[in-house]
């Protein structure tokens, strides 16, 4: 699903002069939901290309940033500057039942031979490309979000929004797809933001952690491990108990059998 509302959301005097070298550019951002403040004054850059997960608990304001990025929502104050080109994947596929799978990829666009040639391609990436006329019934849990990944990547866009798009899916079919989501992200390059609840997802995958509590960043912290980044890493377990600390969770220590 791509968005196509303006690029720059002009909330105060000084939206003008935001930066022009971020993929993403938020600035004391507010939002409020029934006289509760669910962002209270969000400061947050993110340059082309950069991956970044943004961890909480429920009712942080993560997903409530990402509706904002998208254009599904807007900030009650603040500004905000996001790229024209932007899609976003959610934690349901949304394929419509009616239209086979290449149609779900370019739906809303003019469904000629250009359009399902796109949608091949796009299907090919993500390891579809026999499924192009099936229709999406007859398709697992892991090959329908393969669809709606596609269907985000066929639009080309410079930010990607990733909203929790895993956590329906099985551990094994789970981490095929944060491999396949890395070697995407490898060659396409987009900016991209996940919201998630999984730590190891999050290092695993991100360049960058952002973690929210209260509507508000608490930690914001860069991921320097090489990739593939393995759990067995020590440094891995170090930053993971950091966040962990940070989201006020009592690990459990590891147990050896």
């Amino acid at each position: 699903m791509s968005s196509a509302s303006p690029a720059l959301h002009p909330l105060d005097p000084q939206s003008a002069s935001a930066p022009t070298d971020t993929a993403v550019h938020l600035r004391d951002v507010r939002r409020v939901f029934s006289g509760r403040e669910v962002l209270g004054g969000i400061d947050l850059s993110i340059p082309p290309g950069e991956f970044v997960a943004l961890l909480g608990h429920s009712g942080t304001g993560k997903t409530t940033i990402l509706r904002i990025l998208s254009g599904l929502d807007r900030a009650d104050a603040g500004t905000v500057q996001v790229p024209t080109a932007r899609s976003v994947v959610f934690q349901e596929p949304r394929l419509v039942p009616a239209k086979r799978v290449w149609q779900n990829v370019v739906i809303g666009h003019d469904q000629n031979r250009a359009a399902r040639e796109t949608a091949i391609a796009a299907l090919r990436e993500v390891g579809l490309g026999q499924h192009v006329d099936a229709w999406p019934k007859t398709l697992s849990g892991g090959e329908a979000q393969r669809v709606a990944l596609a269907r985000a990547l066929a639009v080309e866009p410079d930010l990607l929004l990733l909203d929790e798009p895993f956590a329906s899916l099985d551990a094994l079919t789970r981490m095929r797809m944060h491999d396949l989501v890395a070697q995407l992200w490898e060659r396409h390059h987009p900016a991209v933001v996940l919201v998630t609840h999984d730590v190891d997802e999050a290092i695993a995958l991100a360049d960058r952690i952002i973690v929210l509590n209260a509507g508000r960043i608490t930690l914001d912290v860069r991921v320097n491990l090489s990739k593939p980044r393995l759990r067995t890493d020590a440094r891995f377990g170090t930053l993971r108990q950091r966040l962990l600390d940070e989201l006020g969770v009592i690990s459990q220590p590891a147990r050896h059998e």
